[in-house]
């Protein structure tokens, strides 16, 4: 049994990549937290975010050299799942394991997006969760951006509450292409860019047009209409560069480097709600930009990344690398170019980490659990399903139990 509230949470990593560090440099500004092992293939990996979580003063860290050490380590309370894709299932049976057999102190887990690759991983990795009594929740980002949590609350307090609810929401976010080999390839990263990133885009939509303190399961999904294509990296040229730089083989498996979807649903009352989204990795400006957008029947809300207060010019005679030193995914180092001042904070890394550790050190349920990742799972396969067949998906839709994308199957599966 555990004796909460525990005065700090003890969180252990597993995995050592990009979206660790930027969760590390989020955990800078949460109280109440101290990041005491990770886990990760890569040694190097390891050793290096051993002495980055030094480094920014969030404790004393240990590189493990298994999962099992990690889990069984008696200064770890949470883990952060922050592996690859393919890796999460099995990350999750382990903890279950070691958890359910007495050898591990560990009562709570998150999951970074998305929770899994097809619905039935989803469904497990929820069972696993749920049988061996973890506190739960899951890393969507976009549901705690500064502009989403502020924008949502106005929206609802000031203009639903006299007008009536909002009824649409759109969510877009474009970026040049994933860092990693892995997200390039569909069976490991579950499909391309549909999964990838439209994963935030269903959800902080279905977000924003949930009542405030409503669970998910209040608005209920109905139908999903998708389209996918490849606009840029199956041209010779960038599938050449995806092999130079990644040995990706693009030209003969590639995925979706572009896709849209629109969702409806239905609230309380029998009314139609949609979210529309749209995502790319085929989009070449100043960096990631996330556009969003909520309306009802006498406002609207806006909001768009790029948009920054703080812009830096820099002329032709300044050189130097690419500007991911200002904005993530940043492909010019030269130019007028907007600059997130606190790039953790406007995405939602910060208020997302400050809601889990609170949530778990004090045992309440988070505002995002593996529920609303296995919900999420089941409307990207209605899109992607959609998308294959070219007909609307309606649910419920038990056909997605043992649905995998077109570019997640093997050869001989297409």
């Amino acid at each position: 049994m555990v004796d909460l509230p525990k005065p700090r949470l003890r969180v252990g990593f597993v995995g050592s990549g990009f979206i660790a560090h930027f969760h590390l440099a989020a955990m800078v500004g949460v109280r109440n937290i101290d990041v005491t092992g990770v886990y990760s293939r890569s040694a190097e990996n390891r050793n290096r975010l051993v002495a980055k979580v030094e480094q920014l003063g969030l404790g004393q860290c240990r590189a493990h050299e298994s999962l099992e050490s990690l889990f069984q380590a008696d200064d770890v309370d949470a883990i952060w799942i922050l592996s690859p894709n393919y890796t999460r299932l099995d990350v999750m049976r382990v903890l279950h394991k070691e958890v359910t057999a007495g050898r591990s102190k560990v009562f709570a887990v998150a999951c970074e997006k998305p929770l899994a690759r097809t619905v039935g991983e989803a469904r497990e990795m929820l069972r696993l969760a749920q049988e061996a009594k973890l506190n739960h929740g899951y890393l969507e980002n976009q549901v705690f951006c500064t502009p989403v949590l502020r924008g949502k609350e106005i929206i609802w307090r000031r203009a639903a509450s006299t007008t009536g609810r909002p009824y649409l929401a759109r969510a877009a976010e474009e970026h040049s292409g994933p860092h990693e080999p892995w997200f390039w390839q569909g069976d490991k990263q579950g499909g391309g860019v549909l999964s990838d990133m439209m994963c935030h885009s269903v959800e902080v939509g279905r977000h924003l047009l949930t009542a405030p303190g409503a669970p998910r399961s209040s608005l209920k999904l109905k139908t999903a209409n998708g389209q996918v294509a490849n606009l840029k990296w199956t041209r010779p040229h960038y599938a050449d560069q995806l092999r130079e730089r990644f040995g990706v083989d693009y030209r003969n498996r590639p995925s979706e480097d572009f896709a849209r979807g629109t969702l409806t649903f239905e609230d309380e009352d029998g009314n139609a709600l949609m979210v529309e989204a749209s995502t790319s990795w085929a989009y070449v400006g100043a960096g990631l930009r996330i556009q969003l957008e909520l309306l009802g029947p006498e406002y609207a809300m806006e909001f768009n990344s790029l948009s920054t207060g703080l812009k830096i010019f820099m002329s032709r005679q300044v050189t130097g690398s690419e500007g991911e030193d200002l904005v993530e995914k940043q492909n010019a180092e030269q130019g007028l170019m907007p600059v997130l001042e606190d790039e953790a904070g406007v995405y939602g890394y910060t208020d997302e980490n400050r809601h889990m550790v609170e949530c778990f050190r004090t045992g309440q349920t988070p505002l995002e659990t593996f529920e609303d990742g296995l919900g999420v799972v089941e409307m990207l396969m209605g899109l992607y399903l959609s998308a294959e067949t070219g007909r609307t998906v309606h649910f419920p839709a038990p056909e997605l139990e043992d649905y995998v994308p077109v570019v997640a199957r093997s050869t001989a599966e297409r």
